[in-house]
């Protein structure tokens, strides 16, 4: 029973939560989820592309914009990421504010 109550009011304090964030933010709490969900995959591609080494990149998604931001260490590594951004569903730009390090 415990468990049930506590799983109750946890689902009580996610429904207020997201009520809250769109009356705060003005946006919708299916917008937020899916921007959540493709800052999730982006990262997750990132993190998979053994080769170019981008688990220093940092992602954020609003509105189905992706933004970028961090440092990479070649031009290379800026374009990769960039291409591995635009291949989640749902982007509808991205912004690369990646810096290439300077050696």
């Amino acid at each position: 029973m415990t468990v049930v109550l506590r799983n109750v009011a946890m689902l009580l304090v996610l429904v207020m939560t997201a009520t809250a964030c769109q009356s705060m933010t003005g946006r919708s709490t299916g917008t937020n989820i899916d921007d959540a969900g493709i800052t999730a995959i982006v990262k997750s591609k990132l993190v998979a592309d053994k080769a170019a080494n981008l688990t220093r990149v940092d992602v954020d998604t609003n509105n189905g914009t992706v933004y970028l931001n961090g440092t990479v260490e070649s031009p290379e590594q800026k374009s990769r990421a960039e291409q591995l951004a635009w291949q989640a569903n749902g982007v509808r730009s991205v912004v690369n504010n990646l810096q290439v390090q300077k050696k």
